[in-house]
């Protein structure tokens, strides 16, 4: 017996699992499998009945890159545009989202009176008897976040949108009214709003300014006195090199002519004023005759007497004193002499005085113009630091004109640029374009055949999963396989179940 049981263990387990015992569990629970399937049969298909047909509209979106707006700034930007540049996942899933945001969803909500009550009985108004236009509203956009499905297109840039409703025109009606709330949406996001009313004030503002400023600079010249104060400015700094030059000049002459006439007096002071031209000399000639003539006469009174007396006699000796006195007074008047001298004025003394008066009234001359150099030098930075201010008010006008000029530019080119965008806008050129619209649906989305096939096929798959289930659950055991692997004993014999 034991040897018998172990063989039919082993061929059971050796047998692969046949369609009888898969079908087993569904024939143990026929009878609920069937009412299952009726039931679920006939649920679905009188719901779809009761519900009525359905209709789908759809509608395509391609999000490219035609069109790249300027950005909005106050500065000048240059914008560097990459042909075939792709679109990134990013771009397309922001335009999903914009695409069903709640104000979009209002918009499109309003455009197909969902904002007012439903004409004739309604749920709705059942269950919300005191609803607002607000409630409605935001009923209706919730309904229709659940209704609009919106989904990418394998491996392109188009979002595929679908609606269904009980009514094609209306199903028509959401989403012609969704694609154009959504391209005034994405204008609105993308572009700027104000940005044009906002350019073309600071335009008109900088063209007033810079006529303004335009105006004070032609108006400078004559309220300042002075047309080109820098090109003045330039002149008188030469004027003033040269002046001080001319300054350094005197001073050195000054300090030459002082030198000078210091020298010329110290050597006027060493040099006669006079100098001898002729001179004579000669002795008493008169004298000398006279005492020769007196000489001769004594001489000759004592040769007279030297006969008459004795050289002791007195009138001898009184000859002979008077001889030498007269010889005495003769070599006294020949040792005297008288000289004559003529003098004139001595020439290097007259070139000392006549370079000393010329040496002091050139000194003079470079001490006046010393002074009057320093004071046109004074004048002339006086003149300088004014012009320099002058200078500094034309220089400022300048550049307040040219900054002016360089904004308004700047403004005119950004109101363009906004007005272009403003005009692509309002012909509907956008980077988001309706590729596909929607269209008013013919055929509702499930047919008479297709919802009985649809219920046959719901009713037959949920009760046969059913079936399973219930068996999965039943803890009896149906078979002496089960008795085998659960108790561990022998079967010898089995015997079915008969019905009476």
């Amino acid at each position: 017996m034991s040897d018998l049981n172990t063989t039919h263990r082993d061929v059971e387990s050796t047998e692969s699992l046949s369609i009888r015992e898969l079908l087993i569990p569904l024939f143990r629970r026929k009878k609920t499998i069937i009412a299952t399937f009726l039931t679920i049969f006939i649920v679905v298909f009188v719901g779809q009945l009761l519900m009525g047909p359905s209709y789908k509209s759809q509608m395509e979106i391609l999000v490219n890159r035609e069109r790249v707006d300027p950005l909005v700034s106050t500065q000048a930007t240059t914008q560097m545009i990459t042909a075939n540049a792709p679109v990134m996942p990013e771009e397309v899933n922001s335009e999903m989202e914009l695409l069903t945001s709640r104000d979009v969803l209002e918009k499109v909500a309003i455009a197909n009176g969902m904002d007012k009550p439903a004409p004739g009985f309604s749920l709705g108004d059942l269950l919300h008897p005191h609803q607002t236009r607000e409630d409605r509203i935001a009923r209706a956009v919730k309904g229709l976040a659940k209704k609009i499905k919106a989904e990418v297109t394998t491996k392109t840039n188009l979002i595929e949108v679908t609606y269904t409703s009980g009514r094609p025109q209306q199903s028509y009606g959401v989403l012609h009214a969704l694609g154009q709330a959504y391209a005034e949406k994405h204008n609105e996001v993308h572009g700027s709003t104000g940005s044009y009313e906002f350019f073309s004030q600071q335009t008109d503002a900088y063209e007033k300014k810079l006529a303004d400023t335009e105006a004070k600079l032609r108006n400078f010249g004559t309220t300042s006195g002075v047309a080109a104060p820098d090109v003045q400015r330039t002149n008188l700094a030469l004027q003033v090199a040269n002046s001080i030059g001319a300054q350094h000049i005197a001073e050195e002459a000054i300090a030459s002519d002082e030198e000078r006439i210091a020298s010329d007096q110290t050597q006027m002071a060493n040099t006669p004023q006079r100098q001898t031209t002729t001179q004579t000399s000669a002795a008493a000639d008169t004298l000398l005759s006279n005492l020769y003539a007196s000489l001769l006469t004594a001489q000759t009174k004592r040769t007279q007497l030297a006969l008459k007396y004795d050289p002791n006699y007195p009138l001898v000796k009184e000859a002979d004193q008077e001889i030498a006195q007269t010889q005495a007074a003769i070599d006294q008047a020949e040792k005297e002499r008288y000289s004559t001298q003529s003098t004139d004025r001595d020439t290097t003394y007259e070139f000392l005085r006549q370079d000393l008066a010329k040496t002091r009234g050139d000194l003079e001359a470079q001490r006046a113009t010393l002074a009057a150099t320093k004071k046109a030098v004074q004048s002339i930075q006086t003149q300088m630091v004014g012009l320099d201010k002058q200078a500094i008010a034309q220089n400022d006008l300048l550049r307040e004109a040219k900054a002016d000029e360089t904004n308004y530019l700047l403004y005119q080119s950004k109101r363009e640029e906004e007005r272009t965008t403003d005009a692509l806008n309002n012909t509907g050129i956008a980077n988001v374009v309706i590729a596909v619209p929607p269209s008013i649906p013919v055929l509702p989305v499930v047919s008479w055949p297709l919802a009985l096939v649809l219920s046959f096929g719901l009713g037959l798959i949920l009760s046969i999963g059913l079936g399973y289930t219930l068996d999965f659950l039943d803890s009896s055991m149906h078979s002496s396989a089960d008795v085998i692997e659960f108790l561990n004993i022998p079967v010898v014999i089995t015997v079915p179940k008969k019905t009476a």
